[in-house]
């Protein structure tokens, strides 16, 4: 979900992959379209643009900042664009609330973009003092401050491996019980440089672990499993869905669940009868992911780990 300049007089921000995305999923007039990470509108608004006249797009998100940014951007398509504050793992009743039983194409953007990152209130960034928040929809009643301050030492730690993939979680989990309490972004990240010292690399220390607690936080992997399913089963026949991920651990499941999905039969090799009754649902429009070109990477360095993964409803 991240963005770079742009300099055009509709997109201030250029989304990661944009054109790319657009293309694939290729919209038509009279095409309905979900965008369930909405954001401040920049997918949805080349999506709306590429279905004239008649193309219709829901645009989903959990941030009621974001959607505000996305109703300016997307106010010239009038009716033609729907958004509501949900997240998209309830795709299917939003989409019900307009009557659309199946839909041409789906994307989701996930993550953090750099409009939520940009603002230090939301607790996103390590690099501006923020109150520890992280939460997307304010009225999640768990906060990045809750985990910190009140987690065990040993559960902490687990956060900040399994999410993180950080190899240092038990050292950064000690360091943090042992200076709580702890209420900025700031403290934490220093906290967690003072623990591991400066490190050779591009990444900050604090990088693996803020992510970490986002994701704990706002349970994003639970809801990216609950989604892609849901997707599916709301495209119509030919119908597109796109992800784009930051992290290896959002890749990984939305690769496999598109491979699982793709096949006929899961059975192991060694039966040599299907027994599994799986029948494929979708095709896999890109069989590796869609990367950033050089060009974007430099203009936009966050793209440097954006992956794009499309299938196609069979």
């Amino acid at each position: 979900m991240s963005t770079s300049d742009e300099g055009s007089h509709f997109l201030p921000h250029q989304p990661v992959l944009y054109q790319a995305t657009i293309a694939a999923l290729h919209p038509f007039s009279a095409g309905k379209y979900i965008d369930g990470t909405v954001g401040a509108g920049g997918h949805a608004w080349g999506i709306l643009q590429a279905s004239f006249p008649d193309g219709r797009l829901l645009g989903l998100d959990l941030d009621p900042d974001a959607l505000q940014l996305s109703a300016i951007k997307l106010a010239e398509f009038g009716n033609r664009v729907v958004l509501a504050q949900a997240s998209y793992t309830q795709v299917k009743e939003e989409a019900d609330r307009l009557g659309w039983k199946q839909v041409s194409g789906i994307l989701v953007d996930l993550g953090v973009s750099s409009m939520q990152l940009d603002r230090p209130e939301k607790g996103f960034s390590f690099q501006a003092e923020g109150l520890l928040d992280m939460r997307f929809d304010p009225t999640n009643p768990i906060s990045a401050a809750d985990l910190v301050n009140h987690l065990p030492e040993g559960e902490l730690a687990d956060i900040l491996f399994r999410f993180g993939e950080e190899n240092q979680a038990r050292r950064i989990s000690q360091a943090i019980c042992r200076a709580r309490p702890i209420h900025t972004t700031t403290q934490l990240a220093q906290i967690i440089t003072r623990a591991l010292g400066r490190q050779k690399g591009r990444l900050h220390p604090a990088t693996r672990t803020f992510q970490a607690l986002r994701i704990a936080v706002n349970r994003e992997l639970d809801a990216l499993q609950t989604f892609l399913p849901l997707a599916i089963n709301l495209l119509e026949p030919k119908g597109i869905l796109a992800v784009i991920t930051f992290h290896s651990l959002e890749d990984r499941i939305v690769k496999q669940f598109f491979r699982k999905e793709s096949q006929d039969c899961l059975c192991p090799p060694e039966i040599p009868i299907c027994s599994c009754g799986h029948r494929a649902s979708v095709r896999l429009v890109t069989r590796k992911a869609i990367e950033a070109s050089e060009e974007e990477r430099l203009t936009n360095p966050r793209a440097r780990s954006a992956r794009l993964r499309v299938v196609e409803k069979l």
